[in-house]
């Protein structure tokens, strides 16, 4: 099978020094290719340069909610210039973040907004980071729906309703570890049945985010186990696994508009 991690962060430091064998682990895991993607000015630029070192991986350019009381015209001027890069196949992760509000409310909307008008020219899907915020990111999107040529919801970790109204809205879903957490995954589980195959991505959000059973000798994800979530939402979904993979490879790469490889 053929499988694309849709969302890592290899520019982490934690992977500095070991990354050849984490390819190698990708090729034993049949992990083709894989996004990495930027948070900041700085993660981005890393994100494009580890992108252009390897032709199995693309990278994604944006401003986190987290990061977006720092981030300045000057950033966005930078990475609008980055994304012209052909190893660039999405913008992200942006959204909004009202768990931890490392950036106030205002700040985070301002950012989304502006990276959405960025995005909207240079044809790119957007990657979208949405926590605890009651609907307000999905409010948004209904409203900007027009500007944004494609996206996936990173790491859903919504209700029902709000599922269907990303999915109506033609959105991408993007399914990690979590699904194969027996506690933190047990109500993603019961909804991914109701996800249409074409419109799943699977991603590990490495490092974090570290799927069953890796999570039980290893605290740090990596796109090599993006397998075990594949495998898990099959089991849930009861299809078989090489079709699947094969569904979810090419909506990853109709998304992004990346190469076979």
């Amino acid at each position: 099978m053929k499988l694309f991690d849709s969302h890592c962060h290899l520019d982490d430091a934690v992977f500095a020094k070991d990354m050849n064998e984490i390819y190698q682990r990708m090729d034993e895991a049949d992990v083709v290719k894989a996004m990495t993607v930027g948070i900041d000015r700085q993660s981005s630029q890393k994100a494009v340069a580890l992108a252009d070192a390897r032709k199995r991986l693309c990278a994604a350019v944006g401003i986190h909610p987290h990061n977006a009381k720092d981030s300045t015209a000057s950033d966005l001027a930078i990475l609008n210039n980055l994304a012209k890069n052909p190893v660039v196949r999405a913008w992200g992760e942006i959204g909004l973040d009202f768990n931890r509000m490392f950036s106030p409310v205002k700040d985070q909307e301002m950012c989304l907004h502006m990276q959405i008008e960025i995005a909207e020219p240079l044809k790119l899907p957007i990657i979208f980071h949405e926590r605890d915020t009651q609907g307000r990111l999905l409010e948004i999107l209904e409203t900007q729906r027009n500007k944004i040529v494609g996206g996936v919801i990173h790491c859903f970790s919504g209700n029902r309703q709000e599922l269907k109204r990303y999915l109506d809205m033609g959105f991408y879903i993007g399914i990690t570890g979590i699904l194969t957490i027996k506690g933190r995954g047990a109500y993603l589980r019961k909804l991914v049945t109701s996800i249409p195959a074409e419109q799943i991505l699977i991603e590990t959000d490495a490092p974090y985010l570290t799927p069953a059973p890796q999570k039980n000798r290893t605290r740090r994800n990596e796109p090599a186990y993006v397998r075990s979530v594949l495998i898990k939402l099959a089991q849930i979904r009861n299809e078989d696994p090489e079709l699947l993979a094969d569904v979810i490879w090419k909506n990853t790469c109709r998304l992004f508009q990346a190469d076979a490889v």
